[in-house]
């Protein structure tokens, strides 16, 4: 066969490439792909591969429509191999020292990984230098297109991937010794498998491969050699790795994470040719919660109800998602929120949503509650690591800057997270890219939680969650979040509210392991988190799907909200109750004693409320009050306390919790 000519720049000389295959001269060898057309994007007949919700599985994911027609106009050469240790480390020799991280990769002719993209361009720089010829990363569309082969079916052995292709293909927790197997560790030599029909090898499921360009929707129309959009957050990643579900390999699935981010599950290949000349897309258009966003402080903003009268308003949705939704927002499952009041008075709300905790699909919403409005806005996309899980994220307001934390896994499951920052300086309007703070997928790093704070000494304290010992960790920022170590020592329980005491000591609250009876334990360290003493505190113990509250309210005392299984409490007649649920409490001695203690109810007649996620329906009345949730809250400036559950906002101040409840009227339905 006679290939057309592939003119190439090699040292200013024009060099033609004519033959089908071609190997440089650190051996790498790559075939030639020939110009052509695509749809690109999701198949419009439903899949028939099982995977663990697969009814909502039909059609691919979001993020893979709308299917497009793409034409490649130029041929190129890719790589038939992903980049191994052996060429790598010719680039970078230092690299061999994470042969075998966490296992994974030891030898010469496995796929090489922990590589950031910044590091797979590096290596194309200098191959090019040393080559004297075109190397960079494909763009999606090449990768697409060379991965599909002229067909359409999932994958490119046709609508099922042969056991051959199966390297540890699950929803994998490791490296957490709990629930994962040295088992898990899976070879990752190239070459093993059938290559496509144009000779590319393990173009499904060895290791995710970096593309070029920067992750963005699709757009409706016809496209030439795109190249992506002009910028964002993440850059795309193709064909799926070990360690993950089957249905996260097919040829149009789409993955991304973060430029420098780095983990066993990501390596690449590379492509020798010119760079299309195809102008990058414009940014997407802003999601709602950006939009409009008023700038400056209302004049008024510090002016809220009488603090001498009692205020109590709720409960109130906040999460708005439309039924039946399934990307890139889930009806299915809205949990573990933050909440901040912004710089212009607007209060700014964000949360995980999902199907499945555990699963990659997990994503953040946000819905905005804007100064003199009533009702949250519908809910609407944050942020998206695609195809990675993301539970939690916590925002924290600092002056005028709005922080947002969070964690991103490397795959599924949340219990090896880096953890990133971000921050706003218009009221969340815009947002800067993301800080890599915590770097390693490790063990046990799981998510930021609430609250941030600024301690005496003028460092920011972050609690996470540790899932390596059941507890919870301090990072704290001695130079205003530009660095920051993680804490020694660690508190019982995990998602654990914390608060420094007058006296500089910290104070923390957290919840045991499911099912232990004891009371809640409290934590005091006088050493900034270096060593905890742990005693019971005066609280019932919280178990799945509770997370409480432990902050200090502008007017001195401390405030603690959490739930209750049976709590006595008298109301303005003196007559005492049991009642069960959410309830607040103040301490005016440094939490040595906690005299008040008031359900957050609006203390009605009994009626039934949807609490969503864990919780589900409940009765609230002036017994009961909401079962579960995970909790979040902020004083805004006029005093008012807001508290988020995994639905409901409540709107209280320091005098109504103060306030004896009215006495009981109706029925409370029990």
């Amino acid at each position: 066969m006679a290939y057309p000519t592939l003119r190439l720049c090699k040292g200013g000389i024009q060099v033609v490439l004519r033959g089908r295959e071609y190997t440089n001269s650190l051996g790498m060898e790559f075939v030639r792909i020939e110009p052509g057309r695509f749809a690109m994007g999701a198949d419009a007949r439903p899949l028939t591969m099982q995977v663990a919700d697969n009814k909502h599985r039909l059609n691919g994911d979001f993020d893979e429509h709308p299917r497009h027609r793409v034409t490649i106009t130029k041929p190129f050469y890719m790589s038939a191999f992903e980049v191994t240790n052996q060429r790598y480390e010719q680039f970078d020799p230092a690299h061999r020292t994470l042969r075998g991280k966490l296992g994974f990769s030891k030898e010469d002719d496995e796929a090489v990984v922990y590589v950031s993209w910044r590091e797979a361009v590096a290596f194309c720089r200098w191959l090019s230098e040393r080559e004297g010829l075109s190397y960079r990363l494909p763009t999606e569309a090449e990768w697409e297109y060379a991965c599909r082969a002229g067909g359409s079916d999932a994958f490119y052995t046709g609508e099922q991937l042969p056991q051959s292709f199966y390297k540890n293909a699950r929803e994998s927790w490791y490296p957490d010794p709990s629930r994962s197997t040295d088992e898990e560790i899976v070879p990752l030599h190239v070459g093993k498998t059938e290559p496509n029909r144009w000779g590319l090898y393990d173009m499904h499921g060895n290791v995710e491969e970096w593309c070029l360009d920067w992750y963005g929707p699709y757009i409706e129309s016809d496209q030439a050699d795109p190249i992506g959009y002009v910028d964002g957050d993440f850059r795309t990643t193709r064909g799926g790795s070990h360690s993950t579900e089957i249905y996260y390999l097919r040829s149009a699935n789409r993955m991304a994470a973060l430029p420098d981010d780095s983990s066993w599950l990501i390596g690449f290949r590379v492509v020798m040719g010119d760079m299309p000349k195809t102008k990058p897309l414009p940014l997407p258009r802003p999601q709602p919660h950006q939009l409009e966003v008023r700038q400056g402080k209302p004049p008024d903003l510090e002016t809220g109800p009488d603090p001498n009268q009692a205020y109590f308003s709720g409960p109130k949705p906040f999460v708005k998602v439309p039924p039946g939704s399934y990307g890139p927002m889930y009806s299915e499952h809205n949990h573990a929120p933050s909440i901040v009041e912004c710089p212009n008075g607007d209060l700014l709300a964000v949360w995980f949503s999902c199907m499945r905790e555990r699963g990659r699909e997990l994503t953040l919403l946000a819905s905005r509650l804007r100064c003199g409005n009533d009702e949250w806005d519908p809910a609407c996309p944050f942020w998206d690591a695609p195809d990675r899980n993301m539970t939690g994220s916590v925002l924290w307001r600092d002056a005028d800057t709005l922080y947002q934390f969070g964690g991103i896994s490397a795959a599924a499951t949340w219990g090896n997270m880096i953890i990133y920052m971000r921050t706003s300086h218009d009221s969340g309007a815009s947002w800067s890219k993301a800080e890599i703070i915590v770097p390693d997928h490790a063990n046990g790093q799981v998510m930021p939680i609430n609250l941030v704070f600024r301690a005496q000494d003028g460092s920011v304290v972050l609690p996470c969650d540790d899932g390596s010992v059941t507890g919870t960790k301090l990072y704290t920022s001695s130079d205003n979040c530009k660095t920051w170590v993680g804490s020694k020592g660690h508190i019982e329980g995990i998602h654990a509210g914390v608060v420094q005491l007058r006296d500089g000591r910290l104070l923390a609250f957290g919840r045991r392991k499911g099912g232990d009876p004891r009371p809640m334990p409290q934590s005091i360290s006088d050493d900034m988190g270096a060593t905890w003493k742990v005693s019971e505190s005066p609280f019932d113990p919280v178990s799945g799907g509770q997370r409480p509250v432990l902050m200090r309210l502008r007017g001195g005392p401390l405030l603690f909200i959490s739930f209750a299984k049976k709590m006595s409490m008298t109301d303005i007649s003196g007559t005492q109750r049991t009642v069960s649920g959410l309830f607040g409490a103040l301490s005016y001695d440094e939490g040595l004693t906690w005299p008040v203690r008031r359900l957050i109810s609006d203390d009605g007649p009994g009626r039934w409320v949807d609490g969503g996620a864990w919780t589900g329906r409940f009765i609230m009345s002036h017994t009961f009050a909401e079962p579960r949730g995970y909790l979040a809250a902020t004083q805004a400036v006029n005093g008012l306390v807001h508290l988020v559950s995994s639905r409901n906002h409540y709107v209280f101040h320091q005098k109504w919790l103060e306030t004896p409840p009215p006495e009981a009227q109706g029925d409370d339905l029990a």
